[in-house]
């Protein structure tokens, strides 16, 4: 189980997002339509606040990523990393059973 935000990605959200050291970005399961994942018919949402119940977190540049409880259940088969490529975020999802 592995949750990677890298130092450029978090320096993404902070410019184009405009937040705060402290703040929180919260990373979501929902069905159909946002950023494609490794389940089919799955796709990730995200939103800015903090919940009670964090499951998987990785803190990058002051900002604190997270998944909470409820969704933490994606990463019983896959690892993510999330990463900026020409400019834009990309979310990298690998079989943590290999």
């Amino acid at each position: 189980m592995k949750f990677a935000v890298s130092k450029q990605a978090a320096n993404w959200y902070k410019k184009e997002m405009d937040l705060d050291n402290g703040d929180y970005v919260q990373y979501y399961l929902q069905i159909y339509g946002g950023i494609p994942t490794s389940h089919p018919n799955y796709s990730l949402g995200m939103s800015i606040g903090k919940t009670e119940n964090i499951g998987v977190k990785d803190e990058v540049e002051g900002i604190t990523f997270y998944f909470n409880d409820d969704n933490s259940w994606l990463f019983n088969e896959y690892d993510l990393s999330v990463v900026v490529k020409n400019g834009e975020l990309e979310f990298i999802f690998t079989n943590n059973e290999d």
